[in-house]
């Protein structure tokens, strides 16, 4: 039977058009719903939402982040989003990722935290909120550090440090420093694509002199089959963010695998170029499949 799904992010992009026309292959009705078409009403009636796709569909697939680009008002439409997402699961609807996951995986210090906690080993960072702080974690930190923004993605607003006064100026620019140790690599990382329980992965190899991986900064994505240890440790990485289709980054060191980041909204062009599998397409049947499992579930509840 047919489902209707709802892609929730911008139309016409890379990914969210082959996702739709992986869904739409499958046989079932996908449409496309940007974050400021949402709208909630509460009531007598209850909780509704909208558009009427939104609150007709059998699952949603969140394709973007919920933020806005820029102004005051960033933060209230941050959180006004993810509070619809989390309503909407309340009220049973499936949403791949879950919006904890998504809350866990956008926030860089709140992810590294859950990873810790998981046992999966991540690189020594300190968040500092003044510039005298930043310069003792410079020092705690190492001759090399790297100063990131705790939201972000695709290497920006990312900077190698290199003295405790840069160290300072990372915090004065905004208020908030989050720092990590330096881990000298070979020039390449490893992205591996959880989507659900199967995994797939490729090499990316930062552009000449740069020590970032991002295949957005110029890398170069390369088919690669990492050891087993590896596929296992990004499968506990997704799991410990809640995630069920997420992009693990593994870099190799001298004492094993680190993870650097979970992204709950990956994107995976870059690895499609090195693969002949549809990855549109595993991702529309993991949808297919957790909107059929919470139907199920709710008609035995209904028995």
């Amino acid at each position: 039977m047919p489902m209707r799904i709802v892609l929730l992010g911008e139309p016409g992009g890379w990914h969210i058009e082959r996702l739709r026309a992986a869904v739409v292959r499958r046989g079932h009705v996908a449409t496309v719903v940007r974050w400021q078409h949402l709208t909630a009403s509460l009531g007598n009636e209850g909780l509704r939402f909208g558009p009427a796709e939104v609150s007709a569909a059998d699952a949603i697939v969140v394709r973007g982040m919920p933020g806005v680009a820029t102004g005051t008002d960033r933060l209230e439409s941050v959180v006004f989003r993810m509070d619809v997402l989390g309503c909407l699961e309340t009220e049973g609807m499936p949403v791949v990722n879950r919006p904890r996951a998504l809350e866990i995986a956008i926030d860089k210090y709140l992810s590294l935290a859950a990873l810790a906690r998981a046992g999966v080993r991540v690189p020594r960072t300190v968040v500092v909120q003044d510039a005298e702080a930043a310069r003792a974690a410079f020092a705690a930190l190492g001759s090399n550090c790297v100063a990131k923004p705790i939201f972000g993605s695709r290497g920006r607003g990312i900077a190698l440090v290199s003295t405790a006064t840069a160290a300072a100026a990372a915090v004065s620019a905004g208020g908030l420093g989050y720092l990590q140790e330096f881990l000298p690599h070979a020039g390449w990382d490893v992205r591996v694509l959880v989507i659900g329980d199967q995994t797939f992965a490729m090499r990316r190899i930062a552009a000449a002199g740069e020590w970032r991986t991002n295949i957005s900064l110029g890398g170069r994505p390369e088919a690669f089959a990492p050891p087993t240890g590896w596929l296992e440790l990004a499968r506990r990485a997704a799991a410990a963010v809640g995630a069920d289709v997420a992009g693990v980054d593994i870099l190799p060191t001298d004492d094993g695998p680190v993870v650097l980041e979970v992204n709950a909204v990956p994107g995976w062009q870059g690895l499609q170029a090195v693969t002949e599998i549809d990855l549109a397409n595993e991702i529309a049947t993991l949808v297919e499949r957790t909107a059929r499992q919470t139907s199920d579930a709710g008609r035995s509840r209904e028995v």
